[in-house]
This record gives C-alpha cells, structure tokens and sequence, in this order.
C-alpha cells in the first residue's frame, strides 16, 4: 500500500432500511455512548424502560424519545432490534422474555463467569435470537483502520500485538463494582483479549496474572497476560489501573507489529477518564517514516455505530458474518475463564539451589 493511497476504512457500511431500536437499561453507558452513537449514524430508537421509572424518565426525557413502562410493553414493539445495556446478571432473564427470533445486541461481559456465558449462549439458542455481544472496540475507527491495514497486506504477517496500559482509572465512578469478585479482566480488559482474537484468531492458551492495589477498593485493577499462539506470534497485555502519578507517564496503546509494517494507536478514552484525550493512529512501513493517520471518530461513542448497524446488516441480509455473535463471543468469555484460572494457580517454581 503506497503512502498516497493509504486511507483505510473507519466505519462499518450503514445499515439502510435500520429496524427500531429498543434499549432496555438505562444506566450511564446508555446516555453517554449508546443514545449518542444511535443519533450520530440517524439510527431510530423507539423507546428506553429501566426498572428504576425515574431513570426511565430522565433518559427519556434527556433524549426525547418514549419511556416504556414495563418490561412487557417495551418487547412488545413491533419488528425491533432489543439493546440490553444491562450488567451480566441481568441478560438471560430479559432473554428469556424476548419474542422468538428477535434481535438483540447484549452489553458486555457475556456473564459474570463462562457458566453464565453458556447460560445466555444456550438461552440464545432456545429462543431462536438472532444475538450478538457489544465487543465495541472492534468496531472503533482506529481499529477498523488498522484491520484493513492488515487485510491489505501492508502490515505483512503479524507477529508482536501489545496492550499496554498505565494509567489512573476512577473506580469510584461504579460503586456496585465494590464486592464484585471479578473486575479487571472482567469489565475492562475483555476488550482487550477479544481484540486479539480478533486479529489473531484463538490462542492454545494464556498466562495470567491479576491483583488489587492498596489504594483501590475493587478487586482486581492490574493484570498481565501473555497469549499463547504458534512461533512466531507473541501476544502480551500489560494493564495498571493505579498509575496515580499525574498525566506525563500515563500511556494507553496498542501495537499490531508485522514483518512489513507496524501500526500503534492511542486509546485516548482512558487517559483521563472520563473526560478522554483524542485517539491517535500511527503507520510505519518497514524502512519508511512515521505517518500519522488522522481518525474520523473515537471509540466512544462512534463504535457504537458500528457494532449496531453490522446487527442490522446481517439481519437485513447485507452482511454475510454477525462479528460478535454470541457463538463467537462465548469464545472471548472462555479466554476469560481460563484468565482468572491462570491467576489462581501457583507459578512455576524456581529450583532451590543444592
């Protein structure tokens, strides 16, 4: 790929002829990425419910669009793609209540464990939905840019991937993940690991760490991973939470290396979040020069978009792969699973001296 023709593909085709959107849940991820993203790309939305009918109200309210007054009279709308922003505990009793058949895009984690992932999964199946997982960051502009760079080729073979995050999240911003067994690889570092497998394909396996810090009162808000694939891919994700130190040394980055070029990419969301800093993309080929590749969105909320509008697609017939369809998002909660199991086991010890 030449410098002069390098500008690859950011956004997912539009959907055409979109369905009414049902959005079931009405927490902050609704109002800051989903309503928003849905309004950007004029994708219609029918209505909110929330269990909490203030939260219902407000959201309609804020967004002018119908605050459904129970579960029933929100499913009951007529040839609708249903959208659980809902936490993992509460998907397969929705589920179980949608019309057979039905679309659905569910928020993730796919389940708190894969127990719960096969629950859905199995639920998805009884009730014929035609369901897909929202793995978002798949669908942000920089990663679509760097996954056609390397569809074109101009990346060559892939053989570094790197996550490498430092930085200062606010934990305190979610209050219920206080107590939750599970949270950093769970909640945050799932997109990670799914965008590998995206790129990548599934690993033989992984090694993992994850911990607390003293300062936080979540679980777990450090992991290190290494992904095992075949020579000569290496696969590493390094991920601190607690880089509480001002913004100079803070970094958030991924970097997809080939033998003909590598691409790193900033996600700025999680550089002083919430407020973010911009995403930047950056190519090299091998034996070239830096080149910025401007980028027409962020991850939020512009994968949003995205992730919507290939559900819609394939619903429609447009698109011929649902690319987060619970069947192959179960795949991601099963890295998961075998994350946390890595964890909890003992390293390899090292030999005493004689």
């Amino acid at each position: 790929m030449s410098k002069t023709s390098r500008s690859p593909a950011q956004s997912w085709a539009a959907a055409g002829s979109p369905r009414p959107i049902v959005i079931i849940g009405g927490g902050s991820i609704v109002a800051d990425a989903h309503l928003p993203a849905y309004r950007m790309a004029g994708l219609p939305v029918a209505g909110v419910f929330d269990l909490d009918a203030e939260r219902t109200a407000k959201v309609a309210v804020d967004w002018d669009i119908t605050p459904f007054a129970s579960l029933e009279e929100a499913i009951a709308t007529e040839n609708a793609v249903f959208d659980l922003a809902l936490p993992p505990v509460a998907h397969q009793g929705v589920i179980e209540k949608l019309p057979e058949g039905a679309p659905a895009l569910l928020q993730k984690p796919m389940g708190r464990d894969l127990a719960e992932a096969t629950a859905i999964l199995k639920a998805c199946r009884e009730r014929k939905l035609t369901a897909a997982v929202n793995f978002q960051l798949r669908f942000s502009p920089m990663m679509l840019a760097i996954h056609d760079l390397y569809k074109s080729g101009a990346l060559g073979e892939l053989v570094d991937v790197e996550l490498h995050a430092n930085i200062m999240t606010p934990w305190h911003l979610w209050p219920f993940l206080k107590g939750m067994e599970r949270v950093e690889i769970l909640l945050h570092s799932i997109h990670y690991l799914d965008l590998m497998r995206h790129f990548l394909g599934d690993p033989r396996g992984i090694h993992a760490k994850t911990l607390g810090h003293p300062d936080t009162t979540v679980s777990q808000s450090r992991t290190s991973a290494i992904l095992d694939y075949p020579e000569p891919v290496r696969a590493v994700m390094s991920v601190n939470h607690n880089h509480d130190f001002g913004p100079k040394f803070q970094d958030c980055y991924f970097r997809f290396e080939g033998t003909k070029g590598v691409a790193i990419t900033t996600l700025g969301v999680n550089l002083d979040y919430p407020k973010g800093v911009p995403d930047e993309l950056w190519f090299c080929e091998k034996g070239g020069d830096w080149e910025e590749i401007p980028l027409s969105g962020t991850w939020f909320p512009h994968a949003f978009i995205g992730v919507m509008n290939n559900l819609q697609r394939f619903i429609a017939g447009k698109d011929d792969t649902l690319l987060t369809s619970v069947e192959d998002a179960w795949n991601t909660m099963a890295l998961v699973e075998a994350a946390y199991e890595s964890s909890a086991r003992p390293a390899t010890p090292i030999k005493e001296k004689p």
